[in-house]
């Protein structure tokens, strides 16, 4: 049972059970697509090895007029130590996937300009 407690800088906290939600910090992201991309394999100078594709979700919607639209959206996917074999055994373009993982951010320099990437790391990853 939910429960509005005392306003803490302007912003109202509400309190469970089970936890209050001022000290919930959350990068989860949950995906379900179809790998739309050949997976890459990079090998870093300190050995650790990651595995990448590009994965792409749809959505539908309902415009303005009433009409439903589809919309597909593309997501880069990371997968690190054990994925990076999963993937290399199974990952193909085409294929179904369900996707849990975080949201991480990375930069790097190209031309002499700063470039900043955004992906999702996997945590979990089922073959549907």
């Amino acid at each position: 049972m939910l429960k509005s407690s005392k306003l803490n800088h302007g912003v109202g906290v509400v309190d469970s059970i089970f936890f209050t939600t001022k000290h919930i910090k959350m990068n989860h992201v949950n995906l379900i697509g179809k790998v739309v991309s050949e997976p890459r394999f990079y090998e870093l100078p300190t050995g650790r090895k990651v595995a990448q594709f590009t994965m792409s979700t749809k959505e539908t919607y309902l415009d303005e007029e009433g009409n439903t639209k589809k919309k597909s959206h593309w997501h880069r996917i990371s997968g690190w130590g054990r994925w990076v074999q999963v993937i290399e055994e199974l990952g193909s373009v085409g294929l179904e996937v369900a996707v849990e993982g975080k949201l991480t951010t990375r930069f790097f320099h190209r031309n002499n300009a700063k470039q900043f990437i955004s992906e999702v790391e996997i945590n979990d990853l089922v073959i549907l």
